[in-house]
C-alpha cells in the first residue's frame, strides 16, 4: 500500500506542466508555483511513510496546492472581536488608536513628510522632535526622546547611563512581564552590573546606601505594574532615592512600565503612577510605554533632565532602536489629545473602553444575547451576568472592573470547543473560558461589531 502511494505521487515536474494548474501562473510567480508544489508532496509523502493517508487522487493534491497559494494571499493580521474582557490586550496589539492617530498614520503613509527635515531652513531635523516638546509641555520634563517599546527604552537609558558600572535596584522589583520579558536579562544585556539590595518584600534606603561605591552607575526603581505584594512588605519610594542619589552624584531612573499621562483615578479607576508626578520628585529619567494607559502606538518614552536624555540619544544603538514615520504621526496625535483633558475619556479609545458605563454595557450584552439565541438555537444555554473585566498589558494589576458577560453552554459540546469555534468564525471572536462556559465580555465589544457574531453552530 504504501509504495504503491508513493509510486503514484507525480513529480514537481509533472505538476508544473498540469494545465489545470495552469491558471496560477495569473497569480504566483514560477518559482513560488513550484516551491508550494514541492512543499505539498513533501507533507504528502510523510503522511504516506507514517501510515496516516490510505488514499490519493491528482485532484487531491491540485486541492492542496491551491489552497497552500491561496493562503499567501491572505492578510495573515485578521480584524478580531476582542470579547475576552482584556481591555489592552497583548496579543491584539494593545490599545486601539484614536482617530486624529489614524489619520495621520494615512496622511505619513501616502508619501513624503517632514521626519527629519526642518522646513524653516531645510537643514537636517531630528524625529523625535515632532514629540518631544508635546511630551516636555505633559510631563514636565526637559527632554524626551523615542525607540521603538519601552523594553528598549530601559536597555538603551541602561546601556548609556551605566555601562560597565553597577545598577542597584531592589530584589523586589525584578520583575517578569509577557513573553518572558525578565528585567535582569535586560538589565545584563545592557552591559550594567546588576546589583541587588534588599529582600523580595522588605528593601530599606540603607540597603541602598551600603551598595553604593565608586562603581555605582545609577539607582534604579521599576514600577511592579503586573502584580502586588502585600502584607509584611517595605520599599523605599522615588523621593528617598532621589534625594540619596543626589548625596552620591548617582543618576535615578525609574521605569513606569505603562506609564499614564493623567491620574486615572478621577475616572473612577485605581490610581495609576502618573508621569508628570515622578518628573516633579526630581527623577533623571523616566521610562514609559506609549501602546497601553497612554493609549497610543507601540514606543517606548524616555523623559527626563536634558543631560541624561541627550546622552541616551548619542547613543549609537538609538538608531538600531528608532521609530519609523508612521509611529512618530501616530504618537503625535495621540499626545495632542492630552493638550486639553476635557472629554479625554470619549476622544481615546483605550480610556473610553475603562471608563464605559455599565447601563451601555448591559444593553450591548443583551442585544448579544439576543442574536446568539437566533442564530444558535434552542439548545444553547444563553445569560446575560455580572462579572468583571481586566485592564490588561500589566496595569493595574488588582483592578477588576464590573461587566456583563455573556454565558453560552451546550450539554454535548464544552466549553473549550465553543471557544474555538468562535474564534475560527468570521470574523474571530475572542472569548473567554470561565467556571466550564464560554464567556463574551460586553465590555470591550464595540457597538459595530455586536452585529458581526456571527458564530459557526447552529441548532
Amino acid at each position: 500500500m504504501v509504495k504503491s502511494l508513493l509510486r503514484n505521487l507525480p513529480s514537481v515536474d509533472e505538476l508544473l506542466r498540469d494545465s489545470e494548474l495552469v491558471p496560477l501562473y495569473r497569480k504566483f510567480s514560477a518559482s513560488i508555483v513550484k516551491d508550494s508544489i514541492r512543499g505539498v508532496l513533501e507533507v504528502l509523502r510523510e503522511e504516506v511513510l507514517c501510515g496516516r493517508l490510505k488514499d490519493l487522487s491528482r485532484s487531491t493534491i491540485r486541492a492542496l496546492i491551491r489552497a497552500d497559494l491561496e493562503g499567501l494571499l491572505r492578510p495573515g493580521l485578521e480584524p478580531v472581536v476582542n470579547a475576552s474582557g482584556t481591555v489592552i490586550h497583548t496579543h491584539l496589539g494593545r490599545a486601539p488608536l484614536p482617530d486624529e492617530a489614524l489619520e495621520a498614520v494615512r496622511l505619513a503613509a501616502e508619501g513624503p513628510v517632514s521626519l527629519e527635515v526642518d522646513l524653516e531652513d531645510g537643514s537636517r531635523g531630528e524625529r523625535d522632535a515632532h514629540c518631544e516638546e508635546l511630551i516636555r509641555r505633559l510631563t514636565g520634563c526637559e527632554a524626551a526622546c523615542i525607540v521603538n517599546n519601552n523594553a528598549a527604552a530601559v536597555f538603551i537609558t541602561l546601556n548609556s547611563l551605566a555601562y560597565g558600572r553597577e545598577a542597584v535596584i531592589s530584589r523586589g522589583e525584578l520583575i517578569e512581564i509577557g513573553g518572558s520579558f525578565r528585567l535582569p536579562e535586560i538589565m545584563e544585556r545592557s552591559g550594567c552590573i546588576l546589583k541587588e539590595v534588599g529582600t523580595t518584600n522588605r528593601t530599606h534606603l540603607h540597603d541602598y546606601m551600603d551598595a553604593m561605591g565608586e562603581n555605582t552607575g545609577l539607582l534604579l526603581k521599576v514600577h511592579r505594574s503586573n502584580y502586588n505584594i502585600t502584607g509584611f512588605t517595605k520599599e523605599v519610594h522615588l523621593p528617598e532615592l532621589v534625594t540619596l542619589g543626589r548625596r552620591y552624584g548617582v543618576a535615578v531612573v525609574e521605569d513606569l512600565g505603562s506609564g499614564s499621562l493623567v491620574d486615572l483615578s478621577r475616572y473612577g479607576l485605581k490610581k495609576e503612577p502618573v508621569v508628570d508626578e515622578s518628573i516633579k520628585e526630581g527623577v533623571d529619567v523616566v521610562t514609559f510605554s506609549a501602546d497601553k494607559l497612554l493609549g497610543g502606538p507601540q514606543a517606548g518614552i524616555i523623559a527626563g533632565k536634558k543631560e541624561f536624555v541627550e546622552r541616551i540619544r548619542r547613543n549609537p544603538i538609538k538608531r538600531a532602536l528608532r521609530v519609523d514615520k508612521l509611529t512618530v504621526s501616530a504618537l503625535e496625535a495621540t499626545l495632542r489629545l492630552y493638550l486639553n483633558p476635557e472629554g479625554l475619556e470619549e476622544r481615546l479609545p483605550i480610556l473610553r473602553l475603562l471608563t464605559r458605563p455599565l447601563e451601555e454595557i448591559e444593553k450591548r450584552a443583551w442585544r448579544i444575547k439576543e442574536l446568539l439565541s437566533s442564530r444558535l438555537g434552542k439548545r444553547f444555554l444563553i445569560y446575560v451576568e455580572e462579572s468583571s473585566s481586566i485592564v490588561g498589558s500589566g496595569a493595574l494589576p488588582d483592578c477588576s472592573i464590573p461587566t456583563r458577560v455573556v454565558t453560552i453552554t451546550h450539554h454535548e459540546i464544552g466549553a473549550e470547543r465553543i471557544f474555538n469555534h468562535f474564534l475560527h468564525s468570521e470574523p474571530p471572536v475572542l472569548g473567554r473560558v470561565e467556571r466550564e462556559r464560554f464567556v463574551l465580555d460586553a465590555r470591550t465589544i464595540d457597538a459595530e461589531h455586536v452585529e458581526h457574531i456571527k458564530p459557526l453552530y447552529h441548532g
